[in-house]
């Protein structure tokens, strides 16, 4: 009869372990493989509100590249006399300086496709902050560093857009394409969409806002809730309502 001694014993079931132990490394490696999928990256359908002849918007890897002429699609008293979407300006109109088509130019902002929210939110400054779908830029509510839009109020067109320093650009509800409703109103440079004062997801005010205006729900672009913010419904000078008065929730973009 064939008998084994306590050390092959022990060698051969430390060999065995080892085997058992190796297959299982193995296994968890395919098995990890397999789980690894890539997260194909596509444009909003949101990009196809964005009006063509004045943005060109396009994927770079993960990013969104937006650039616009700075120009706007719309009728306004900013457009020179000659020009086809001007308007006459009314007697309560105190125009700021500068015609629409003064400032050709070019901007571009780069936004993650995905964006996601910081772990703090960041102070708007002056200057652009945002796209709006039209073309022009979007601006805060800031007329000046510390300085509100009360007194510059009566240079803004019906949009809620002037001139200077640097383009064409709305502090205010553009009623040219949205009032009191859920239309897209541009992007802002942290990625997140602005929507008008009201919410696709349930045809009235949303209740739910944080400070800076934003919220997670569906739209009517996109099916699964994502975070976006609104233009809050909240008066300024008894008559308008600021675009965008609070902070960023995500990590802002420059727009060159």
């Amino acid at each position: 009869m064939l008998k084994y001694s306590s050390i092959t014993f022990f060698t051969f079931s430390l060999i065995t372990a080892i085997t058992l132990l190796t297959a299982c490394d193995n296994d968890d490696d395919i098995s990890s493989d397999d789980t690894n999928e890539t997260t194909e990256v596509t444009l909003h359908n949101a990009f196809a509100e964005f009006d063509s002849d004045n943005l060109d918007i396009y994927l770079d890897g993960d990013e969104v590249v937006l650039e616009s002429n700075g120009m706007t699609n719309h009728t306004s008293p900013y457009w020179s006399p000659t020009h086809e979407l001007y308007v006459e300006a009314t007697v309560a109109d105190d125009l700021a300086p500068g015609f629409i088509d003064d400032f050709s130019g070019s901007y571009t902002l780069r936004v993650p496709a995905n964006p996601d929210k910081a772990s703090s939110s960041s102070s708007t400054g002056l200057g652009s902050i945002g796209f709006a779908i039209s073309g022009g830029m979007i601006y805060n509510d800031e007329e000046g560093p510390n300085v509100p839009l009360d007194d510059a109020a009566t240079s803004l067109d019906y949009s809620g857009a002037h001139t200077g320093p640097q383009s064409y650009h709305y502090h205010l509800e553009p009623k040219a394409w949205s009032n009191d409703d859920e239309e897209l109103i541009g992007i802002i440079s942290d990625g997140f969409f602005l929507y008008g004062r009201k919410c696709n997801a349930t045809g009235s005010y949303p209740t739910d806002l944080d400070a800076s205006g934003g919220h997670t729900s569906i739209t009517q672009f996109n099916s699964e809730a994502e975070y976006h913010y609104h233009i809050q419904n909240e008066l300024y000078l008894n008559k308008y309502y600021i675009l965008f008065p609070g902070d960023y929730q995500g990590s802002p973009n420059a727009i060159q």
